[in-house]
This record gives structure tokens, C-alpha cells and sequence, in this order.
């Protein structure tokens, strides 16, 4: 292999940052398009959950088998139930939390499971790298204090369990042959588990938390198709076809920019109010994960 070969990984051109940065705007609009959908009333949460998971399935299902034809859809039930957990806690925080509230509470969970668990797997860091963590750890804990301007506890609590679950996913998923037919076959396993979810808001009239039953508008099936087909199954495709050309730091740093986008998106297309408490806590949380990821080898 010749030197222009080995640094093609590492090298920046202008296709591989537009594709990043797509990818970058379509796991935003994820939280976009949820929050949207659930504030205006015209979806419930467990509807948008199951057209969210069956619009992903098909296009990611789709994708994995016209890139290797033959190929059977791999993933398992254990990284479906993580997945499922994920996007059904997801869909029913944002009923009461801001997009930027979700987004910096759903990252933060994420990565700090992560971290959390290379800890516990023997993986020590150094005094920056734990400063990090304290840093970051202090920034979302006074975020999440009771006071005028913190989130809903139960909203916050749900996204915290979101956070988890992609968190144990990201994990299981560690070294799969092909992560997209993995993510593909774990997506259609979700199917079935959210019918019965589905099912069960529906048989037996439960509220969402939001006083809200089954409820399917048009513009609100638009939005979980958009969530599903597009944030999720084609940000997946685009994400995989660029991961390979990132290093790993490189992969997890860029990934912080993906709350920032979102409260931006929450104040431009939502009308939503950012506060100081969440601007200063946005900071130390994705600052102090950045110093963590930055210095890991």
C-alpha cells in the first residue's frame, strides 16, 4: 500500500465534509421532527414510534441488500431491544422537553454511558480526560437541577434512558462484518415489538404521558416517515459510507456538533427559547466529552 493510500482514511475533502455534515443535520432533524410532531398534537408517541421503526426498516433493509446482493440482514434481538428502548423513550420525552433539552440531555447520556462502561471494562483515564468527565458531569447534573428554567424530570428521565439504551446498542454493536445490514436487521426486528406496543396503547386506550391516545393525523405520519426513512435510515446509509474515511476520535468529535444543530434548528424552525442555563451546561457537557474523546487512543 503506498502513502497516498494510507492517508486517504485522514484525509478532508470537500465531498467527505459535505457527506459528514448531512449526516450530521439528519440525526439532528431526528429530534426536530419528533418534538415537532408531538407538540403540535398531530401524532402520539407510540404511532410515531412504529411509522418511525417501519419507515427506517424498509429503507435501511432496502439499502443493505443493494449493497451486497445475496446477503442475508444480520443484527439480533438483543440490539433490537436496546434500539427499540431508545426510540420509544425518545419518542415520549419529547413530549415535554425542548428539542435542545432532548438533544443535550440524549448526547450526554450517550456518551457518558460509554465512557462509563470502558471504565468499568478496565479502561483508565488520564487527569484531563477525567477532568473531562467532572466537567461534563457537573454541567448536565446542574442542568437537570429542579429550578425555574430545568427541564421536566420525568421528560429528562425518559431521555436519560434513551441515552442509555444507544449507549448498550452502540456497545453491542461493537465489530459487527457490516454495520448496515446489522443496523438493517435490527430495525426490522423492531417491527413486531412496536406493533405490540402499538397494539397496547390502542386496545386498551392508555394516555402518552401527554394525555394523548392513539392519534394519526396525516402531517403527523409525514413526520414520523421523515424521521424513519430519511433522519434515520438514509443519515445511517450516509453514516456508514463515511465512517470508514474518519479516525475514531475524529468519528466520535464530530458527532458534538449533532445538539448544537439541534437547538439551532429548535430557535430557527420552532420558535423555541434557549437559556442561559442551557447554553452554559451545552458547554461544559459537550466541552468536557470532547477533552475525553480527543485524548483516547
Amino acid at each position: 500500500m503506498n502513502n497516498t493510500q494510507q492517508n486517504l482514511p485522514h484525509r478532508w475533502n470537500s465531498r467527505l465534509w459535505f457527506l459528514t455534515a448531512l449526516t450530521m443535520l439528519a440525526f439532528a432533524a431526528n429530534s426536530l421532527l419528533c418534538r415537532e410532531a408531538l407538540a403540535s398534537g398531530s401524532i402520539d408517541a407510540a404511532s410515531f414510534t412504529l411509522v418511525r421503526m417501519v419507515s427506517g426498516a424498509v429503507v435501511l433493509a432496502v439499502l443493505a441488500l443493494m449493497q451486497v446482493k445475496g446477503q442475508a440482514l444480520a443484527g439480533n434481538w438483543r440490539s433490537a431491544t436496546a434500539l427499540l428502548g431508545y426510540a420509544v423513550a425518545f419518542s415520549f420525552a419529547y413530549h415535554s422537553l425542548s428539542t435542545a433539552t432532548g438533544a443535550l440531555v440524549l448526547f450526554g447520556a450517550v456518551q457518558g454511558s460509554m465512557i462509563g462502561f470502558g471504565f468499568w471494562s478496565g479502561e483508565r483515564l488520564g487527569p484531563l480526560q477525567m477532568f473531562g468527565v467532572v466537567l461534563a458531569m457537573v454541567g448536565l447534573g446542574w442542568f437537570l437541577l429542579p429550578g425555574v428554567t430545568s427541564p421536566d424530570p420525568f421528560g429528562a428521565a425518559l431521555m436519560l434512558l434513551a441515552g442509555a439504551c444507544w449507549g448498550a446498542y452502540s456497545l453491542l454493536g461493537r465489530g459487527v462484518a457490516s454495520p448496515l445490514a446489522a443496523t438493517a436487521g435490527n430495525f426490522v426486528r423492531t417491527v413486531p415489538l412496536a406493533l405490540v406496543l402499538y397494539g397496547l396503547f390502542a386496545l386498551t386506550g392508555l394516555s402518552d404521558g401527554a394525555g394523548q391516545g392513539i392519534n394519526l393525523s396525516g402531517m403527523g405520519v409525514v413526520y414520523g416517515l421523515a424521521s424513519g426513512a430519511l433522519a434515520s435510515g438514509l443519515g445511517y446509509a450516509l453514516w456508514y459510507s463515511v465512517l470508514p474515511q474518519l479516525e475514531a476520535t475524529t468519528a466520535a468529535t464530530v458527532q458534538l456538533s449533532v445538539p448544537i444543530i439541534a437547538a439551532f434548528g429548535g430557535w430557527l424552525l420552532l420558535g423555541e427559547a434557549m437559556s442561559l442555563r442551557l447554553i452554559v451546561s451545552a458547554f461544559a457537557v459537550l466541552g468536557g466529552i470532547a477533552l475525553v474523546v480527543r485524548l483516547r487512543r
